[in-house]
């Protein structure tokens, strides 16, 4: 809306290209930090093409952190953006021109969204799709961040999607970003 670039799961195939893995790679272990994950860490093995072993070849759930995390923070000095979740908040947390917004829904709104799209599930399947997706993405950003995911006062700005249209919205984080950066349009 603002002429800035928009990176959601894009930021996965940037970490990807700078650290040559492969995107599905990232894309496999994308906002995923369980329980055991969290107490033991992941060894993911990669393809070693000098033929060292196991280990040597070896990535933790913490280094494809830090590569995406390597991926933000180079993009963001190089232009405006807005980045969607992978805890870029946190990575940016110093960056003079950061804005932490969450934007949320009411389940019913959400479980609706689930349902248009192309897969079509029923509404326990997309329900099931929302409790799982957000509790693997509060899981990854409380065990990267000092925060709590979701929690009001980790966020400059929050939007309940349920209670306005969405072109509403838009119009509010637009004026935000105006007003807090002095922005004159």
């Amino acid at each position: 809306a603002m002429g800035v670039r928009y990176y959601d799961k894009e930021i996965l195939h940037l970490a990807a290209q700078e650290s040559g893995f492969s995107p599905e790679f990232f894309e496999r272990h994308d906002e995923r930090k369980g329980f055991f994950h969290s107490l033991l860490g992941t060894i993911s093995p990669v393809l070693n093409i000098s033929g060292g072993d196991f280990y040597s070849s070896a990535v933790s759930d913490d280094k494809l952190f830090e590569l995406q995390a390597e991926a933000i923070r180079h993009v963001a000095s190089e232009c405006d953006c807005v980045f969607v979740g992978r805890c870029a908040d946190y990575v940016l947390r110093d960056h003079p021109r950061c804005l932490k917004i969450f934007v949320h829904s009411s389940e019913e709104d959400c479980v609706a969204r689930i349902m248009r799209r192309g897969d079509k599930p029923t509404a326990e399947q997309a329900l099931n799709i929302a409790h799982k997706t957000n509790k693997l993405r509060a899981n990854y950003y409380n065990f990267y961040t000092d925060k709590r995911w979701g929690d009001a006062a980790s966020y400059d700005l929050t939007i309940n999607t349920s209670l306005l249209k969405m072109e509403d919205s838009v119009a509010i984080v637009a004026e935000y970003i105006r007003r807090r950066f002095g922005i004159k349009l």
